[in-house]
């Protein structure tokens, strides 16, 4: 009995939607058939959506973040954000769960990974020279290293916090309210304000 399958074109979108996180084969069925019910025209925007990422989202030249067309992001444009107040984060997915605790009013810096020499991920692939430039350039009261509770996490918290230790800045960490070996990226906006108002020196 031979193995009732989709149309090729399906299936490749079935297999892309099935690398995205927490999507699974079923899941991932059920997406593209429900997209082959769109209009024309929407799947035409979608995909013309799609196609132009690469081009039009960047990443922000002041800390990292998403941007568009190399353009500061909005955080960095604000004028009311306190710039004397960076919060270093790993990645730019850990900004938008910060942003939601309404707790912060300071500006971010994107690290772009902790350290992770099992997975290659050394002192080198992280953006410190950019994070030690902008405390020499800007009057930089305190920084927030505001990184997963995980060992790689830790370990790259020490090692940044080492390297600002003689730059004349407060160097505080995220209190003990996040689980242990988290991402904080899954932290609910509660957590993450408690996290920062209890904030702990390095």
């Amino acid at each position: 009995m031979t193995e009732c399958k989709y149309p090729e074109a399906i299936e490749e979108l079935i297999e892309g939607l099935k690398s995205l996180p927490g999507i699974g084969k079923r899941t991932a069925e059920r997406l593209a058939l429900a997209m082959l019910k769109w209009k024309p025209e929407k799947t035409k925007h979608f995909g013309e959506v799609l196609l132009n990422m690469p081009e039009t989202i960047t990443y922000c030249p002041g800390c990292g973040n998403l941007s568009q067309e190399s353009n500061l992001c909005d955080i960095c444009r604000n004028v009311n954000r306190d710039k004397s107040l960076i919060c270093v984060v790993e990645d730019f997915t850990q900004i938008m769960t910060i942003e939601s605790s309404a707790c912060f009013r300071g500006v971010y810096h994107v690290l772009g990974g902790k350290l992770s020499p099992l997975e290659n991920k050394l002192a080198d692939t992280l953006t410190t020279e950019a994070l030690l430039k902008r405390i020499s350039e800007n009057d930089v009261r305190e920084v927030i290293l505001a990184l997963s509770p995980d060992v790689e996490g830790q370990a790259t918290a020490v090692y940044v916090g080492e390297l600002l230790r003689n730059k004349g800045v407060r160097i505080t960490r995220l209190a003990q309210g996040l689980p242990a070996g988290s991402d904080i990226s899954y932290a609910d906006s509660a957590t993450i304000g408690a996290a920062l108002s209890g904030r702990t020196e390095l």
